[in-house]
């Protein structure tokens, strides 16, 4: 059995217009199918507007499909009976932490949701002291989340959800408000939580760097999925991704600029690494030639 998979779901809310006052309606996903197994590390890319954190919530059980259906574990998210062990299978994380910290310390925080769940006091703090481990938050267990970086507020984010120990956490682009200090740090925690505890992490993002460790990428625009697969395969789809409006990071530019001023450059080199191996080994004569350039 799959862990989650999404069957033809489309999503429609309705809204006004501030102008005219006229009720129109909107489809957020449009057709989308996909299937995540248990343990996965899933990137899902897409530009504002893309459906992309319409997904997330979906996946989390939050929203719920107007046509076709979510299946998590089997359950099928539209039914209401099914709503608290979805969402205690699965977990969100929003981009800014602020909206999600509300203790005075951080222990605390971390205690509140295994403590709506009912779970018993001494296995709460067994929980916290877990779950501050695995994020490498163990020292600020007594702080107050007011005084920590934003980096650090997202990591507790992230420890108060795995103390509720869901199968899945969902981060919807957790780094979106973070300077690049707290993207590698939140970045390396969930990379952790996944490869140490199994976690399945379903990562929503519109930087590609960010993706480039998941095991299997979605690209989505205007509400549709419009590529899927491991990251060698989606990597050299460079048009593709420019059109959904994803960025491309430097060294994938510089393959590109490359190959337009007709130096060849194989289509399997697509990283900063694969790039420089491949001058190095294969053309010292045009190594010497960028050594300035690179």
């Amino acid at each position: 059995m799959d862990f989650m998979k999404a069957i033809n779901v489309i999503f429609r809310y309705k809204v006004f217009t501030s102008e005219e006052e006229e009720e129109q309606t909107v489809q957020a996903l449009d057709d989308v199918s996909l299937t995540i197994n248990k343990g996965d590390f899933i990137a899902i890319l897409g530009h504002n507007g893309s459906g992309k954190s319409t997904l997330a919530k979906q996946l989390a059980g939050l929203l719920h499909p107007t046509e076709g259906c979510i299946l998590i574990r089997g359950l099928d998210s539209g039914r209401p009976e099914n709503n608290i062990t979805i969402r205690k299978t699965a977990g969100i994380v929003f981009q800014n932490p602020d909206n999600q910290l509300i203790g005075n310390i951080v222990e605390e925080d971390i205690a509140f949701g295994p403590e709506n769940l009912g779970v018993p006091k001494e296995e709460i703090w067994e929980r916290v002291s877990n779950a501050l481990a695995a994020t490498g938050m163990t020292a600020y267990r007594f702080k107050s989340p007011r005084a920590l970086s934003g980096g650090q507020k997202q990591k507790i984010a992230i420890s108060g959800i795995l103390a509720m120990e869901p199968e899945c956490i969902i981060l919807d682009e957790p780094t979106a408000m973070l300077d690049p200090k707290g993207r590698k740090e939140v970045l390396q925690a969930i990379h952790h939580l996944n490869k140490s505890k199994n976690i399945t992490i379903i990562l929503i993002t519109h930087h590609m760097e960010e993706a480039e460790d998941a095991d299997y990428i979605y690209v989505m625009k205007k509400g549709k999925i419009m590529a899927q697969g491991m990251p060698p395969q989606i990597w050299p789809q460079h048009d593709l991704i420019k059109d959904c409006g994803i960025g491309l990071p430097f060294d994938r530019t510089l393959v590109d600029e490359l190959r337009d001023e007709h130096i060849e450059i194989p289509v399997g080199v697509n990283t900063e690494e694969d790039l420089l191996y491949y001058l190095v080994e294969s053309n010292s004569n045009l190594m010497r030639m960028l050594g300035g350039y690179l």
